[in-house]
C-alpha cells in the first residue's frame, strides 16, 4: 500500500506546524506594546520626580554660582560669579564655628537618639500589659510639630521660670539653676538634648519593627548553645538588625543635618553663635541678609556633608558584613 502511494505521487498529509506562543515575529509587537504601556505608567512618576525634586536641586546648584539677590526678582538678572559664593561663605568668620557645631550637634543627636531608641525598642520587645499604649505615647514627640515642641522646651529650660530649674533649685545641693539657653557652654548641650527627645520615637519605631522580623527560632537555638542576654544580642540580634541600623543612621544624619526649626525655636543660633549650624547660617544668609546665592552655596555644603557620611558609613558597613 505504501509503495502504491509513492508510485502514484501521493503522500500522507503533513502535521500542521503550530507557532510557539510569544515566539517568532508574532510575539514582538506584543512585547513592544507591553513595554510601551509600562513606559507610559512610569511617565507620571518620572515627571513628578523631575519637577519637584530634580528642578529644585538643579536650581539651587545654579543659584550658588550666581549673584542672586532681591534685585534679581525685579530685573531678572543674576550675574554668574563662579565660586565666589562658596569662597565667601567658607571664609566668613562664622563658618568655622557653624561647621564645628553642626558636627557636634549631629554626632550627639544621632548617638543619643539611636542608643535610647534601641534600648526602648528592646524593652518593648518583651510583652507586658499596656505595652501598646506606652508605645503610642512615646510617638507623641514625633507627631508634635517641631516648632511647637521647641516652644514648650524653651519654657521648660527658662532660667528664671522654667520647670527644670524650679525642680533643681528645690534640691539641697543646688544653689542656682543653670542658664540652659543663655550660656555659651550649655546652650548647644540643651539643644542636642531637645533634638534627642524629638528623634527617639523615629529610631524606636524603625528598630522595633526590625526586631519583630527576627525569628524566635534563632534565640531558641542560641539558648541551647548558651547564647543568652548580651551574647544573644551580640551574635543574633545585632547581625540580623544591621540592615535596619544602616537605614536608621543614614536617614538620621540626613534629617539632623538640616534641622532648622529646633534651633530657631530655642536659641535662634545664639548666644554668640554657640548654637549656630550650617542650616541656620544658610537660613540667615538667604532670608535675613537676602543673599540667596550664598545661602544656596551653604545648602550645597550640607548636601556634600550628607553624601560624604553616607558613602563612608556604607563602605565601613560593607566591610564589616564581608568580614
Amino acid at each position: 500500500m505504501a509503495d502504491a502511494l509513492v508510485r502514484g505521487g501521493t503522500s500522507a498529509p503533513a502535521a500542521p506546524v503550530t507557532a510557539r506562543p510569544g515566539g517568532g515575529r508574532r510575539g514582538r509587537p506584543g512585547r513592544r506594546g507591553q513595554r510601551l504601556v509600562e513606559a507610559l505608567f512610569l511617565v507620571p512618576a518620572a515627571l513628578y520626580l523631575l519637577l519637584f525634586f530634580g528642578y529644585p536641586v538643579v536650581k539651587n546648584v545654579v543659584m550658588s554660582f550666581q549673584e542672586y539677590t532681591t534685585r534679581t526678582f525685579f530685573t531678572g538678572e543674576a550675574p554668574f560669579v563662579g565660586v565666589d559664593n562658596y569662597v565667601n561663605v567658607v571664609t566668613s568668620p562664622v563658618f568655622d564655628r557653624a561647621l564645628l557645631n553642626t558636627v557636634l550637634f549631629t554626632l550627639g543627636s544621632i548617638a543619643g537618639q539611636f542608643v535610647l531608641g534601641l534600648a526602648i525598642a528592646l524593652f518593648f520587645q518583651r510583652r507586658f500589659p499596656l505595652s501598646g499604649v506606652m508605645r503610642s505615647l512615646i510617638l507623641l514627640p514625633w507627631l508634635i510639630p517641631m516648632i511647637a515642641g521647641s516652644a514648650v522646651w524653651r519654657w521648660i529650660l527658662d532660667a528664671d521660670n522654667g520647670v527644670l530649674n524650679r525642680v533643681l533649685e528645690a534640691l539641697p545641693f543646688v544653689d542656682a539653676g543653670p542658664q540652659w539657653l543663655t550660656s555659651t557652654s550649655l546652650a548647644l548641650v540643651a539643644v542636642i538634648g531637645v533634638n534627642i527627645w524629638l528623634g527617639i520615637p523615629f529610631n524606636m519605631t524603625i528598630l522595633y519593627g526590625g526586631l519583630q522580623e527576627i525569628p524566635e527560632e534563632l534565640y531558641e537555638a542560641g539558648e541551647l548553645d548558651g547564647a543568652t542576654g548580651w551574647r544573644a544580642f551580640r551574635h543574633i540580634t545585632w547581625p540580623m538588625l544591621r540592615p535596619v541600623v544602616t537605614v536608621v543612621l543614614v536617614l538620621g544624619v540626613v534629617y539632623t543635618l538640616k534641622v532648622l526649626d529646633v534651633i530657631l525655636g530655642l536659641t535662634n543660633g545664639g548666644p554668640a553663635n554657640s548654637t549656630q549650624l550650617i542650616s541656620t547660617l544658610s537660613y540667615d544668609t538667604s532670608f535675613r541678609q537676602f543673599d540667596f546665592g550664598g545661602g544656596a552655596a551653604l545648602g550645597n555644603v550640607l548636601v556634600l556633608l550628607s553624601l560624604v557620611f553616607a558613602i563612608v558609613y556604607l563602605r565601613f558597613n560593607r566591610r564589616a558584613v564581608d568580614e
